[in-house]
Parts: C-alpha cells; sequence; structure tokens
C-alpha cells in the first residue's frame, strides 16, 4: 500500500515538473515569436520607404550623437521612429563614423539609406571663393556677408595674407576660422615658392616678393602673360629704375577699400606718396592686394627677356599687353593704344548717340 502511494507522488511529480517545462517551453516560443516579429517589423520600418515626400537637406551639427539626429529626424518628418533608427545604427555599428555638414535626403529615403548617407555620402559642399587680386577689404566684405557662418570679422587683415582659392566649410563655422584657413594657405604658399624661387632675384626677403606679385597681379589679367610682367618690374629692379605702375598709385588713394572709377590725375601721378611708384625707388611698403599662387610663381621665377616697358594691347584687359625694351618703341606703342582707345570710345559715344535717337523716336504709349 505505502508502494503504490510512493509511486504515484512520483507520478504527480514527474507530471508538474512537466508541466512546468511545457509552459517554459511555450513561453520562450512566445517570447521568440513576439521577438521575432518584432525584428521583422523594426527591418521592415528601417529598410522600407520614409515617409519624405521630396528632397530635403537634413544637418548633422559637429558633436552630434546618434540619441539627438535620431530625434531631430523624427522630428523633420524624414523617418517614422527615432527607436528603430538608433537601434539600426548601433546594429550596423555606425555611430562612429557619422559625418558633420548638411545632407541631400531623397523623397521616400528609408532609414536606411539615411544612416548610409550621413556616414558614407558626401555632404554638401560649401565654400567661400576669393578671386586673385582682391583687396583684405574686399575679402572680409565677401567673407561677412556669407550667410552660413557666424561671428563678425572686424579687423581688416594685412594686405597680401590671404591666398585667393575656394576655402570648403561646414555652415555654423566662424568666419574667423575661415579667414584663418585663407591666411595659413598664404603662408605656406609663400614659403614653398620662396624656396623654388630663381637665386639671381633683386628681391631679398618673402615680403618682397610678395610685394612684387601683388603688382604683377593687379597689372594684368592675362594668367600668361604675369612670367612677363614679372619679368620687366625684376629687370626694372635690376637696373635701379622705378616700377612705374599705375595700380600701386590708385591703392595709395583707395587703401583697397573702393574703386577710383576714373583715370589717374596728373598731380595723383606727381605727388609723392609712399605707393607712388613712380615718385618713389622700389617697391611700396606693402602689397596692394591678395595675389594668387600664379603671381607668386611669376615673381619667383620670372621669363627671361630684356622688356622694360609694357601698354596694353587693346580696349579690353583680355587682350593683354604689348612690350618694348626701349622707351622709343614704348612710345610708338602708347600711342597705337591711344589711337585704339580713342576709336573704342568714339563707337561707344556712337551707339549711345544711336540708342537714344530710337527712343527719342518712338511713339509715346497710349
Amino acid at each position: 500500500m505505502n508502494d503504490r502511494k510512493v509511486r504515484r507522488q512520483r507520478r504527480r511529480s514527474r507530471n508538474g515538473f512537466v508541466d512546468i517545462l511545457n509552459g517554459l517551453l511555450t513561453l520562450l516560443v512566445i517570447g521568440l515569436l513576439v521577438a521575432g516579429g518584432a525584428v521583422l517589423y523594426g527591418a521592415s520600418q528601417f529598410y522600407g520607404d520614409g515617409p519624405l515626400t521630396e528632397e530635403a537637406t537634413f544637418r548633422v551639427e559637429a558633436g552630434s550623437g546618434l540619441s539627438s539626429i535620431s530625434t531631430r529626424l523624427e522630428e523633420q518628418g524624414l523617418i517614422s521612429n527615432r527607436y528603430i533608427f538608433q537601434a539600426g545604427g548601433r546594429t550596423l555599428e555606425r555611430v562612429s563614423i557619422i559625418q558633420q555638414g548638411d545632407f541631400r535626403i531623397p523623397a521616400g529615403a528609408s532609414m536606411a539609406d539615411i544612416l548610409r548617407e550621413i556616414t558614407e555620402g558626401d555632404p554638401i559642399r560649401y565654400a567661400v571663393t576669393i578671386p586673385e587680386g582682391w583687396t583684405s577689404w574686399e575679402v572680409v566684405q565677401r567673407i561677412n556677408a556669407n550667410e552660413n557662418l557666424i561671428g563678425e570679422i572686424t579687423t581688416i587683415p594685412a594686405e597680401g595674407s590671404v591666398l585667393p582659392a575656394s576655402y570648403d566649410y561646414v555652415p555654423g563655422d566662424t568666419r574667423q576660422s575661415v579667414l584663418d584657413k585663407m591666411q595659413t594657405a598664404m603662408t605656406d604658399a609663400l614659403a614653398e615658392v620662396w624656396a623654388d624661387r630663381q637665386v639671381d632675384l633683386p628681391i631679398e626677403t618673402p615680403e618682397e616678393l610678395l610685394i612684387l606679385a601683388s603688382i604683377v597681379e593687379r597689372e594684368t589679367g592675362v594668367a600668361s602673360e604675369r612670367p612677363q610682367v614679372a619679368a620687366v618690374f625684376v629687370n626694372r629692379l635690376r637696373d635701379g629704375m622705378r616700377l612705374q605702375s599705375d595700380p600701386t598709385i590708385i591703392y595709395g588713394i583707395t587703401k583697397g577699400q573702393a574703386t577710383l572709377g576714373r583715370g589717374l590725375r596728373r598731380s595723383e601721378i606727381e605727388a609723392k606718396t609712399d605707393y607712388n611708384t613712380y615718385q618713389i625707388d622700389g617697391l611700396p611698403p606693402t602689397p596692394i592686394a591678395n595675389p594668387g599662387i600664379e603671381a607668386l610663381r611669376a615673381v619667383a621665377n620670372p621669363d627671361s627677356h630684356d622688356y622694360l616697358y609694357f601698354v596694353a594691347k587693346g580696349a579690353l584687359p583680355s587682350e593683354g599687353h604689348v612690350f618694348a625694351e626701349t622707351y622709343a618703341e614704348h612710345r610708338k606703342n602708347v600711342a597705337q593704344y591711344r589711337k585704339i582707345a580713342d576709336e573704342a570710345e568714339a563707337a561707344r559715344k556712337a551707339l549711345e548717340d544711336a540708342e537714344a535717337g530710337q527712343a527719342a523716336d518712338a511713339p509715346a504709349a497710349q
């Protein structure tokens, strides 16, 4: 009798354990199904088409983390669920390679597409471009006018301290940081060019090379002429002749903060100022503009010729100059230029008169 009771108790115990085990297994299966369903749902949301109906630009600020990025994406309607985006980013191990900048997000982009764009794509390029021959005042005006940058530049940098080029930036960068890049680029370029200069130049310092390069830059707008023009000034320095450069006089008048808008007066040519190279020997005290890399190289390695003079070839700067070795030859070239200039001025006035006549003959509006 006792044995039968023991056997029954053992069977009940085994059955209870099996029931518990079955229950646990059932819960595990249900949990796996729920988890699997959640993963499948998350994956469908992560890789499926997003809610964006037209192309948009999304900005990743410097130092932004995945959490703040996903929150802003959701707030701007680029994704449907910030938590799924975060989970996808961490699962794919993309958190550490998120880039700073602005990114173009196409319509219907999935979360996976957006994550790929901000980690592997190219940010929209923003750049400040400084033309060759601009003055430092003009440089500051352009940088301060850029609405994507912050801060304000209130002090005009030294003339000639900026290397003309295009400089990339990220929206939100400071204006001063962009200017610093430009000045660092000029420091590096000038050092490189100075190290590669001809050894017999009548120029003693990198600063003198910079000054002469700024004059060359302002004297010609034709790139191929720079080594020729540089050689004329180098020849004059060697011979002890004055440079006689009109742009230096103009800079002395405007200080690079305006255009003269007229021809030079005789009184201005005869006035002895620090920048009037008709009246002073050698170079002016500072650059008169920011020369480009090619103007620097032209002065460091000018052409080899005996020209001492040049004058504009025609009415347009793009026509370049005609060069001469002697003053007599130069005077002939000047006379030819003046004839061309007078003819161009006469044609311009004739065209203005013809247009004015046409306007006067036109019937009045009823």
